[in-house]
C-alpha cells in the first residue's frame, strides 16, 4: 500500500519545489527550533557539527577523555551509545566527569533494541537517539505480510512501546532524534514498501506522528544510508511528506558507513553536500573509519561554505520533469564515446610538465618502454585537455586530447584523437559535420536559450549530432547552477552529451576535495552528467585523476574499484576496524566493482550487507561471522583466521582475481 500523499515525482519550478525552499536560489529551509541542552538546533541557529564516541561506554574515563578531545576540536554534540541498561547508567557517571571538567557540550545517547535503556539514558543525557528500525521491531530478514488491519495493530504496538519515552523526555524537557537507518529497516518496513527511500520516510513518519499526538516537538530526524543515492532521495522525500503533514523538524544529515581516508570524505560530501546545496540540513556528522577527532575538520569545512550565502545573484528557474526522489540517467545521444550508455568520461587539464608521456601515469596510463606499449588502469582519464599544444607522441587508442579551437584550426594534419574545445561565442565558426568529427563547447547558464539552438541546428532544426556541451560555472551556488544549465539545456531542444566542468584555483586538498564531490557529484546523483572535468591546475594529475573516479563511484555513475562500506566504530564495535579495514583494503584493493562491508556489530551490519556483495562483521569478542549479500555464511570465525576467510569466500563466489604484479 502507497500512501496517498506520496510524491513519485515532481517538476522542478519556482511554484512546485516540496522537496527543498528554492531549487535555484539557496534559501535554507526553515525548521522548528529545537534546544539540546545549551544550544540550539534548525531555525534561525548555525548549523552543528557532531561525532560520536568509539570508547565502551562502561569505561567512564575513556569515554571522558576522547570526549574531551572531540570538544576541543569543534565537536557541538556528542554522542555516546547506549546498548544496555548499564550502559545507560554509566551515562551519569561521564556526564557528571564532563561537567566537572568545565565542558557543558550537550549529550546524545544513542540507543538500539533495548527501550529500557533509552529511558534511563533520558534522566543523564540531553538528547536520546533512537532508531524506528529496531526501537520496537526486529529485523531477521523474513518476508512478512500484513492486511491493513493488521498492519495498523503493530503500529498501535509501536505506539505502546514509544510513547513512555516521549512523555519521559517531554517532561525532563530532553530532545530527541528520531534516526531511521538504510541497513536496519524493520522486516515490517521491508515486507510493506521495500528497500526504498519510501520506507525509510515513512519507517520515521510512524515515529513522529506519535510525537506530535503527544505535543512533543523537540525532535530532530535524519534518513542515514550508505549509498548517498539513495540518502539523498530519503532526505528529499522526507521533506516533502514533512510538509504535507505540516511537520517542520529539523534534519541531522549524514552518510553512514561512509569509510575512510578519500574516499569517506567524497561519499560524505556527496550526500551531506548535495543536501546542504538544496538548503536542508541543520546538523551533521560526517561518519568516517578513523577516530572521531579527524570527523570534525571535514564537517566543518561542508558547512562553512553555508554561512552568508543567502543573497547570491539570481539563477533563472526552468521547468523540468527531474525527478528529485528518484535516480534516471538523463537521456542523450552518443557523441563518440561519450553519452548514450557510455559511462561518464574524466577529464583532466595538462599542465605543462604533464605533457610527456611518462606524466601520463597520473592519470591511469603507464607506458611500457622495452614492450613499447600502453597499459591501462582501471581509473584511466577518457580525455585530457592540453590548451593550445598538439600531443605529438603516440597516444594510448583510447585517450582524446581536448584542444583550444583556434589551435586546432592551425593545425596543417588534424589527428583523430584531437578534438577542438570552442567557446559559445565561437558557434559560427564550427565547421559544418564531416568525416566523423567531434567538437566540444563551452557554456554557461546565460548562454543557453533560442539562440544557441539556432546556431547548433543541422540546417533542418534539428541538433547537430556532433556536439558536446562542457558546462561550466563560477557561481557560488555551483552545484545548482550546473543543474540549472543542463536542465536550460534540454528546455531549449539542445540534448547533446554534458560534461559537467569547474574551475579551482586556490583551494587546499582538502576542500577540493570535498567542493569538488558537491558541485560536480550533486547533479550526477540527479543523472545530469556525461563526464566531469575537476579543473585545478594546481594540485598534481594523480590526485585529481583519484578525486574524479572517487566521485563516480560514490554517485554510482562509474565503478572503477573495490568499495568498503565500513561503519565509523562506537561502543559497540567488537574489534579494530581502523586496522581490519585496512587488513583488508590491503589484499582486496584491485577487485574492481566488489563491495566489501566492515561492520563492528550487529545494529547496522546485516542491512547494510543488502548493498554489498560481502560482509565482514562482528558478532562476539574475538569473532567475526561472513556475509555474501545479506545471507549468513559462516558464523563465529576466529578474528585471526577471519580476512583469510573473506578472501575464501570471495574465491567461492567467482569474483577473486590475483592482483596484477606492477
Amino acid at each position: 500500500m502507497i500512501p496517498s500523499g506520496y510524491l513519485h515525482s515532481a517538476t522542478l519550478t519556482m511554484k512546485d519545489t516540496a522537496y527543498c525552499p528554492d531549487a535555484f536560489n539557496y534559501q535554507r529551509r526553515s525548521s522548528r527550533p529545537v534546544q539540546v541542552g545549551n544550544i540550539g538546533i534548525g531555525g534561525e541557529h548555525p548549523i552543528r557539527v557532531q561525532s560520536m564516541t568509539t570508547t565502551n561506554t562502561l569505561d567512564v574515563d575513556a569515554t571522558v577523555a576522547q570526549s574531551i578531545r572531540m570538544i576541543e576540536v569543534g565537536c557541538e554534540l556528542v554522542r555516546i551509545t547506549a546498548p544496555s541498561k548499564r550502559d545507560a547508567e554509566a551515562l551519569e557517571h561521564i556526564a557528571q566527569q564532563l561537567r566537572e571538567a568545565g565542558h557543558d557540550v550537550p549529550l546524545v545517547a544513542d540507543i538500539h533494541f533495548t527501550p529500557n535503556a533509552a529511558e534511563i539514558a533520558a534522566e543523564h543525557v540531553e538528547k536520546v537517539r533512537v532508531n524506528p528500525g529496531n526501537y520496537a521491531d526486529k529485523k531477521r530478514f523474513e518476508n512478512l505480510v500484513y492486511t491493513d488491519e493488521s498492519y495498523e495493530e503493530e503500529l498501535s504496538r509501536i505506539r505502546v512501546k514509544f510513547t513512555p519515552l516521549v512523555r519521559k523526555c517531554k517532561t525532563l524537557g530532553k530532545a530527541m532524534r528520531i534516526g531511521t537507518n538504510h541497513g536496519s529497516l524493520s522486516d515490517r518496513i521491508m515486507s510493506r514498501y521495500g528497500d526504498t527511500a519510501m520506507g525509510m520516510v515513512e519507517s520515521a513518519l510512524e515515529f513522529l506522528r506519535i510525537c506530535v499526538d503527544e505535543a512533543y516537538f523537540k525532535v530532530v530526524v535524519s534518513m542515514k544510508s550508505s549509498n548517498p543515492q539513495v540518502m539523498v532521495q530519503a532526505y528529499r522525500l522526507l521533506v516533502a511528506r514533512m510538509e504535507e503533514e505540516n511537520m517542520a523538524f529539523p534534519l541531522h544529515l549524514g552518510v553512514t558507513e561512509a569509510g575512510d581516508g578519500e574516499d569517506g570524505r567524497v561519499k560524505s560530501a556527496l550526500g551531506i553536500g548535495t543536501l546542504l546545496e538544496d538548503g536542508l540540513g541543520d546538523t551533521v556528522r560526517v561518519s568516517l573509519t578513523e577516530e572521531p577527532e579527524a570527523e570534525m575538520p571535514v564537517g566543518r569545512m561542508l558547512v562553512e561554505r553555508y554561512a552568508g550565502r543567502e543573497g547570491h545573484a539570481a539563477i533563472p528557474p526552468v521547468e523540468s520533469n527531474l525527478d528529485p526522489f528518484a535516480y534516471t540517467r538523463r537521456a542523450c545521444h552518443e557523441v563518440g564515446q561519450t553519452g548514450g550508455k557510455n559511462v561518464p568520461v574524466v577529464v583532466h587539464t595538462l599542465r605543462d610538465e604533464d605533457t610527456e608521456p611518462a606524466r601520463l601515469f597520473g592519470a591511469g596510463y603507464r607506458y611500457s618502454v622495452p614492450l613499447d606499449k600502453w597499459n591501462l588502469d582501471d581509473a584511466a582519464c577518457d580525455v585530457v585537455y592540453a590548451g593550445s599544444r598538439s600531443l605529438t607522441f603516440g597516444l594510448p587508442g583510447t585517450l582524446q586530447v581536448l584542444m583550444d579551437a583556434d589551435a586546432w584550426r592551425q593545425l596543417e594534419h588534424k589527428p583523430a584523437q584531437h578534438i577542438p574545445l570552442w567557446s559559445a561565442n565561437q558557434l559560427a565558426n564550427i565547421p559544418h559535420p564531416q568525416d566523423g568529427q567531434i567538437h566540444w563547447v563551452r557554456v554557461r547558464r546565460k548562454d543557453v536559450g533560442p539562440a544557441l539552438k539556432a546556431a547548433v541546428s543541422d540546417g533542418s532544426g534539428n541538433m547537430r549530432a556532433d556536439l558536446v556541451w562542457v558546462v561550466e560555472t563560477e557561481h557560488v551556488h555551483a552545484m545548482v547552477d550546473l543543474r540549472t544549465t543542463v536542465l536550460a539545456l534540454d528546455a531549449a531542444g539542445c540534448n547533446a552529451p554534458v560534461v559537467l566542468r569547474r574551475t579551482w584555483s586556490e583551494l587546499d586538498v582538502d576542500r577540493l576535495t570535498l567542493h569538488a564531490a558537491t558541485d560536480l557529484g550533486g547533479p550526477m546523483i540527479d543523472g545530469l552528467g556525461d563526464g566531469l572535468w575537476v579543473d585545478a591546475p594546481h594540485v598534481p594529475l594523480q590526485k585529481r585523476n583519484a578525486l574524479s573516479f572517487g566521485i563516480l563511484q560514490a554517485a554510482r555513475t562509474r565503478i572503477s574499484k573495490t568499495e568498503y562500506i565500513s561503519c565509523p566504530s562506537c561502543g559497540r564495535t567488537l574489534f579494530d576496524l581502523q586496522e581490519t579495514t585496512a587488513k583488508i583494503r590491503e589484499v582486496t584493493h584491485h577487485l574492481k566493482g566488489v563491495k566489501i562491508g566492515i561492520m563492528g556489530c550487529i545494529v547496522n551490519g546485516p542491512g547494510e550487507m543488502a548493498d554489498a556483495d560481502y560482509g565482514y562483521v562482528g558478532t562476539g569478542p574475538g569473532k567475526i561471522t561472513l556475509y555474501k549479500e545479506k545471507e549468513v555464511v559462516r558464523r563465529n570465525v576466529p578474528e585471526d583466521d577471519a580476512v583469510d576467510a573473506l578472501i575464501d569466500l570471495i574465491r567461492e563466489h567467482g569474483d577473486w582475481v590475483e592482483a596484477p604484479t606492477v
